[in-house]
């Protein structure tokens, strides 16, 4: 199975994205109202904490002397300032409290998951954005651009999703009986090593074939089975087709675990 191009993310009519990895996201781009509503939230809890270190360094400050009490005051600042949307957002998958209560999610513009220099970008740029300009260029950003990006997104290369409600997206059961002729070949697979995620992102494929364009589609398939052959450390036999492969994968996950 050779691994195909890397196909570019393509726009679902309104539903989603489809990524490079296979993975459809099933959001849209958040607007500038639930992304300053999100933002509020942080800034509240970031606001909060400056108060409370503030107090805290006051009281410090006569043991400990006022050199070493403006040292930790400016470090702290910069924790809570920089380091908080950096540590949330990478060790959170894009989410900050703030985004999280507003179901937002920061991920890159290839529809990859953020990752730390993306959140350093971010936060470095939010502090001119965000606290310098309180706000008004990152709102102006966001209602002007075509994905609402804010000067931070346009050059970290990320957009922030808003996750559909759950009504939304709730999985309808279905079954992956094994293809006529490979009930024993399913049989034979050992899907152990193959996480829930991982079928879950088979299962979004295979529901979504057909709203994908055909060189897509045998992409998408190609990738994705080259991924998950490899993690369940089985090579398919020669000839068989990327998606009837996957097919016989979420058969046999099925099978294992009972799973819809």
């Amino acid at each position: 199975m050779n691994r195909g191009p890397r196909p570019a993310i393509e726009p679902d009519a309104g539903s989603g994205i489809v990524t490079p990895e296979a993975v459809l996201l099933e959001f849209e781009t958040a607007g500038v109202g639930s992304r300053t509503a999100g933002e509020l939230i942080d800034l509240a809890i970031q606001v909060t904490a400056l108060v409370a270190m503030a107090f805290a360094a006051g009281a410090l400050s006569g043991a400990v002397g006022g050199t070493a009490a403006v040292i930790a005051v400016l470090i702290l600042t910069f924790l809570i300032i920089i380091g908080y949307p950096v540590a949330f957002e990478s060790l959170w998958n894009g989410r900050t409290p703030g985004k999280a209560a507003l179901g937002l999610r920061v991920v890159t513009v290839e529809g990859g998951p953020e990752r730390f220099r993306h959140a350093a970008i971010r936060a470095i740029i939010g502090l001119f954005e965000l606290w310098i300009f309180l706000g008004t260029i990152a709102v102006l950003s966001v209602i002007l651009t075509r994905r609402d990006q804010r000067l931070g997104d346009l050059t970290a290369g990320t957009i922030v999703l808003r996750e559909r409600t759950a009504s939304s997206t709730a999985a309808v059961p279905v079954s992956f009986p094994p293809p006529y002729g490979y009930e024993a070949y399913v049989a034979s697979l050992d899907v152990s090593a193959l996480t829930a995620e991982q079928y879950g992102l088979i299962r979004t494929f295979l529901l979504r074939v057909l709203d994908l364009t055909w060189p897509a589609r045998a992409s998408l398939a190609t990738t994705l089975g080259n991924k998950t052959s490899a993690q369940v450390r089985h090579t398919p036999p020669p000839g068989i087709n990327p998606e009837v492969f996957l097919v016989c994968v979420a058969s046999a996950y099925q099978r294992r675990h009972g799973r819809t």
